[in-house]
Formats: structure tokens, sequence, C-alpha cells
């Protein structure tokens, strides 16, 4: 039986075993079970009660899978039509009430977004790298918007990137608190200072 490559599913919680729907592009990338999994393995109960933000939104797999293991509400932010699309349908089918989606780009809408919310926030941030043109700025652009992040709500932020590229112990107010690799892929972790 083939593989179904346009679909994933929730690892854990009250949506275990929902389907995710994957965008049928190749604008964007999914999130690997394997970084998934390590990355709510970290939060464990840290996760309950928080405001999750995915600043790539992509089909929400990460925001989804977070409200699965108890955030209160998750936000999501994505540019791409089809990807918007497939995120509003995945939202729709597993957790309309809690999830917001806002199109657009995530550099200007992430910011005032973090600044609207009244309690702890952990922001996950996916950005395309490799795959996406004029996209050679990218990680530039993420430093520049935790450096201009300066939320006292900010509880973590999470950088999912090539793992060839390595981040500042500090960026802005944020200490690096842990960085883990899984081939090409790693995840950066950041908490205040």
């Amino acid at each position: 039986m083939a593989k179904d490559n346009f679909k994933s599913k929730i690892g854990a919680g009250i949506y275990k075993n929902k389907t995710i729907l994957i965008p049928k592009t190749n604008k964007t990338r999914s999130t690997k079970a394997l970084v998934k999994d390590s990355f709510f393995d970290t939060l464990q109960q840290d996760i309950i009660d928080k405001v999750f933000i995915e600043a790539f939104g992509g089909s929400g797999l990460m925001g989804l899978e977070a409200l699965s293991r108890g955030a209160k509400k998750a936000y999501f932010v994505e540019i791409l039509d089809e990807s918007f699309k497939t995120l509003q349908k995945n939202i729709n089918s597993i957790a309309p009430k809690s999830s917001f989606a806002i199109k657009g780009d995530t550099f200007k809408i992430t910011p005032s977004l973090i600044e609207k919310i009244d309690k702890e926030i952990i922001l996950y941030l996916d950005p395309p790298f490799d795959i996406r043109e004029s996209m050679s700025d990218i990680y530039d652009k993420v430093i520049n918007l935790i450096k201009n992040i300066e939320s006292k709500n900010m509880y973590l932020i999470t950088i999912e990137h090539n793992s060839k590229i390595k981040f500042d112990d500090r960026i802005g107010v944020y200490k690096k608190i842990k960085s883990k690799k899984f081939g090409k892929t790693a995840l950066s972790y950041y908490s205040s200072i």
C-alpha cells in the first residue's frame, strides 16, 4: 500500500489520530514526525494553558498538536493561498473554536499579534528553508523578528531550521536554552534572559 504523502496524524492528546491534510505544494514542507515528537516531549506539561503561535502556519500541524496536548488557543499565520486553504480545512475539522488562522506575511503580522495576547505564549518559527526563491535572507528576518519581541508573556520561542545554520546563544532578550539536531533539521529553543 502506497504511503499518502499529503496527510499526517495528531500524535497524542484529545485529538489523537485525527488526520491533518498537508498542502500539495512544493513551496512548503511539513515538520517531520521525529522533530514534532521531540518538541512536544521537551515541552510535556509546559504546553498546558499556553497560547501557541505557529508563525509559518502551513498545514497547522504543530499548533493543532499543541491544542490536542492542552494549549489554550493556537494562532496560525500563513501567506500562501493553497497552504492557507488547507490550514483552514484542518482547523475546521479539528479545533475550530480554539484555532485562529490569519492570512499574510508573518513578519508583519506576528509582532502585533503577540502584543494583543495577555497569556503566556509559545512561538514556533518554522520558516521555509532551501525551498523558495528569494528566501536567502529568511534567517536574518527571523532573528530580527525575535530581537523585536519584548513581550513579558513570551514563555518560549522555538526555531525549526536547517541544521547547517547556527544561531547565536542570545537573540535580543532571549537566551538559547537547548538545541537539537535531526539530520538536516534542527530545533533551537530560546527563553527570556
